[in-house]
């Protein structure tokens, strides 16, 4: 556990070692991951998730990389009280999305931007953040639905990915 700006607590996955790359470095993949080499190389991670909480309804957020379905960080709670799963979960579901013909677009460089997943009790919102060397992070955000907003959530995510990228 790591604790960021405002005293929230932040998990760090370690994950397996996946290769070279700029977010893999700054990821902690191919490196064991802490909490200050990840402030270090993706400095807006801790502003991000906290801005995330503070949309309203927000009931837990985290920052996923989608190829290898491992939580980058966390805050707040999560679908079966499971980090993990949830990151996993949110990992297939982008997958998916990116491979199947059904989801492509027919303009040419239609990349996807993000995924809403709604139940009788909230919603899940998952933004991928797009970057210029290796777009594989995704920001979730679960919404009670009592309490959230699905626009505003939706604008305020887009910042929050733009931001984490310019940071």
């Amino acid at each position: 556990m790591a604790h960021g700006e405002g005293g929230a607590t932040y998990r760090v996955a370690a994950p397996e070692p996946t290769g070279g790359s700029p977010v893999a470095a700054a990821t902690g993949h191919g490196t064991p991951a802490s909490s200050a080499a990840l402030r270090r190389d993706v400095p807006g991670v801790d502003h991000c998730l906290q801005e995330a909480m503070a949309i309203p309804g927000a009931v837990g957020a985290s920052i996923v990389d989608y190829t290898t379905g491992f939580p980058v960080a966390t805050t707040g709670a999560a679908p079966n009280s499971d980090h993990e799963a949830a990151a996993a979960g949110t990992a297939d579901v982008v997958q998916a999305a990116n491979s199947r013909s059904l989801y492509v677009s027919a303009l040419p460089h239609d990349l996807l931007e993000d995924l809403i997943i709604t139940t009788s009790a909230g919603y899940h919102l998952l933004r991928m953040v797009r970057t210029d060397f290796d777009s594989r992070l995704v920001l979730y955000v679960w919404l009670d639905r009592a309490h959230g907003n699905l626009a505003v959530a939706r604008r305020r995510m887009q910042k929050l990915a733009d931001e984490l990228v310019a940071s």
